[in-house]
């Protein structure tokens, strides 16, 4: 049965990765590839009763906790690192069961994780199609003669999460009007003009915009005039 973490000594056992060549002062048995020092003389891990317990690199913080916990027995291995002149963690020994038993706890927590995310992804997609047909809808508002398609279309381009566009501003959640129209000026500029073809050919992006502005207003207030005519 597991030892309780709480139960567990403090100081623990401590296993090492030796740099040199050593063989096991009891069994001669070598060269090592981990031994205990046992009053300085080296001890293979059969002769030191830990034989039977299987390395865990380290790495994986939770996986490495919870096989500790699991274990009765376990020890911490360590290599000499000479530049920093100093040991270093390079993973534990535990019980095989016990790590059996950590790696199901942190399965289920993974898939836990994983229902998690996927409740998440579902409720933002929810939440970004709403933002989306709220934002579209201010936009026939400011300009009642554009395609209903169209603002659906530069409602979704501004819009998407984590772009870094009007849409996702704080402006853009507030679905304020300077953001809504810097998104149809936007899309006006890169659809229904030559703007991108300017940058292509090396126009400078200031006077391309300038270049291509009587052609936005020209649409935009088409947008606009064709939504009031129809109210009259």
């Amino acid at each position: 049965m597991a030892v309780p973490a709480t139960h567990q000594p403090r100081a623990g056992l401590v296993v090492i990765q030796p740099l040199k060549r050593k063989r096991c002062s009891a069994c001669l048995r070598g060269p090592l590839s981990l031994l205990v020092l046992e009053e300085g003389a080296p001890r293979c891990l059969d002769c030191a009763d830990l034989g039977h317990l299987v390395f865990l690199p380290r790495g994986d913080t939770a996986l490495t906790r919870r096989s500790r916990e699991e274990s009765g027995l376990s020890a911490v291995v360590v290599r000499f690192n000479r530049r920093k002149s100093r040991y270093e963690r390079q993973g534990v020994l535990v019980e095989e069961e016990a790590l059996a038993r950590a790696e199901v706890r942190c399965l289920a927590d993974a898939e836990a994780r994983r229902r998690r995310r996927a409740r998440d992804a579902r409720r933002r997609a929810v939440e970004d199609a709403r933002f989306a047909e709220a934002f579209a809808a201010e936009i026939r508002r400011l300009f009642p003669g554009c395609p209903a398609g169209r603002a659906r279309g530069i409602a979704g381009h501004a819009s998407v999460r984590g772009s870094g566009r009007v849409g996702r501003s704080a402006a853009g959640r507030a679905l304020s009007e300077g953001a809504v129209i810097s998104a149809v000026v936007a899309s006006v500029r890169h659809v229904d003009t030559p703007y991108d073809l300017l940058l292509m050919s090396g126009v400078p992006r200031h006077e391309a915009r300038r270049r291509i502005r009587p052609a936005v207003e020209t649409v935009l207030r088409g947008w606009r005039e064709e939504g009031a005519d129809a109210a009259g």
